[in-house]
């Protein structure tokens, strides 16, 4: 962990625990911080609020008294997942105190270099491919942020050889002061977490602060198909690194003559890359930039695309039975990212779609639909799908209770050479508590086919 007084006597209020809190909270007492944690859920049904009272930490649950901000707090260190129209946090806006997240926490105690990936879309499984290809290339990578280990707790044990390889949410990067990867990738923008942020442009904003920090000694890789990203791009001041899979560029990552290439070199035939789907080739030429700007051979490279199935509910290859594929989206939770889904094929398709009813209709899906044969349908959208699915002229429309029983359903009525697709187009709280729970029971269910 680098060495720094800037905490030192600080009083500093975590708000919010989970994970990230607790990481942070405890690095701050390490640093000499006067640190308070303040946490929704109370005392008694809060044991990690309880292992920080044992370190000494001061601990205030059940509520988010507004009457904290009178105790001279010089910094809030917030959770992601509590929007700024929190009063606590409004309130500590305008008295003029600094809010941050922990990622910025992370960056300033870390010896290791940053390789930084947000987007709407992609990012995990870029995230993903680029730690699995920088660990088969021996260069150290360490994965955090949304899909591994908290940012702060891998930055205080980081080396200098490390690479710290971190998802970021644009909640995180709203909480960033002096955060500066050494490779920032920006996958795509698309509408999104709205709920959240007050318009698309704030969301962008919070999307572009992943590069606004860095310098010409830093790298930008950005999806150089989108106006968006071109934007981003075009405010920078790190060297630019674009990819496409429609437009050839020297200086970035591209498709020609049905391979990758990485800046004029071939890297790897598309033929030899075992994840399908058009939207992965995006993710797979943004992870290829990365990889090979941090020196990682075509070979450590090619060996991870030849075996890399995907991410856990993000279109992941389950197993075959009797020649027919499954596949697992249940991070599919809306209608762009289930037709993404329903591109990646060719084949024969059975989709399993169906949830939590957020007032919205289907009809987008319709062009997505030519190749699926049968759709089969649960939760509170199932009759909407079902009118899309008619409208579409697919004639086998089954609904069942749940996904569980949507498995053998779609086993039944499939032939050999088919795909059974689990691309839910809805959020999964209807019936199950997560996205997670929801894929689990899919490949569950597949397992007990066998």
């Amino acid at each position: 962990m680098k060495e720094t007084t800037n905490y030192l006597r600080k009083k500093i209020l975590v708000l919010g625990l989970a994970k990230s809190g607790v990481t942070a909270a405890s690095l701050l007492h390490k640093l000499g911080a006067f640190v308070t944690v303040n946490d929704m859920k109370p005392l008694s049904e809060n044991p990690e609020a309880q292992g920080l009272l044992e370190q000494g930490i001061k601990v205030v649950c059940g509520s988010h008294p507004i009457e904290l901000l009178d105790e001279g707090f010089e910094l809030i260190v917030k959770n992601p997942g509590i929007p700024y129209r929190n009063p606590l946090i409004k309130g500590a806006i305008e008295k003029g105190i600094p809010v941050i997240t922990e990622v910025e926490l992370a960056y300033q105690v870390s010896k290791a270099p940053f390789v930084g990936i947000t987007g709407t879309n992609g990012k995990t499984t870029t995230t993903t491919l680029i730690f699995d290809m920088l660990e088969a290339g021996g260069k150290r990578p360490l994965i955090a942020g949304n899909i591994g280990t908290v940012a702060s707790g891998v930055a205080e044990k980081a080396e200098e050889d490390d690479n710290i390889v971190i998802e970021l949410s644009s909640f995180q990067l709203m909480g960033i002061d002096k955060f500066k990867p050494e490779i920032a990738i920006v996958t795509n923008i698309y509408d999104a977490h709205l709920d959240y942020h007050s318009s698309k442009q704030e969301y962008i904003d919070a999307k572009a602060a992943i590069t606004a920090n860095q310098t010409k000694s830093d790298y930008f890789i950005y999806n150089a198909d989108q106006e968006e990203t071109r934007q981003m791009a075009a405010e920078t001041l790190a060297e630019l690194v674009p990819f496409s899979t429609i437009t050839k560029h020297e200086n970035g990552a591209y498709i020609e003559a049905e391979a990758i290439y990485f800046r004029g070199e071939k890297i790897v035939d598309l033929s030899a890359i075992v994840l399908p789907g058009q939207h992965n080739q995006e993710n797979i030429l943004a992870a290829v930039a990365a990889a090979k700007l941090k020196g990682t051979s075509n070979e450590a490279i090619q060996a991870v695309l030849a075996t890399f199935h995907g991410v856990q509910h993000r279109l992941q290859y389950v197993t075959a039975i009797n020649e027919r594929r499954f596949y697992n989206d249940s991070k599919a939770t809306n209608i762009l990212a289930a037709s993404k889904a329903l591109s990646a094929f060719s084949e024969p398709v059975i989709l399993l779609a169906g949830g939590l009813d957020r007032g919205n209709e289907f009809d987008e899906l319709k062009p997505y639909l030519g190749h699926v044969k049968a759709v089969i349908t649960f939760g509170e959208t199932a009759e909407k799908i079902e009118r899309v699915a008619r409208e579409a002229g697919i004639t086998i429309i089954k609904r069942v209770d749940n996904v569980e029983k949507a498995v053998p359903e779609a086993f039944g009525i499939s032939a050999e050479g088919d795909c059974i697709l689990l691309s839910p187009a809805c959020a999964s709280w209807d019936q199950y508590k997560s996205f997670e729970v929801r894929g689990d029971m899919f490949v569950e269910a597949v397992h007990k086919l066998k």
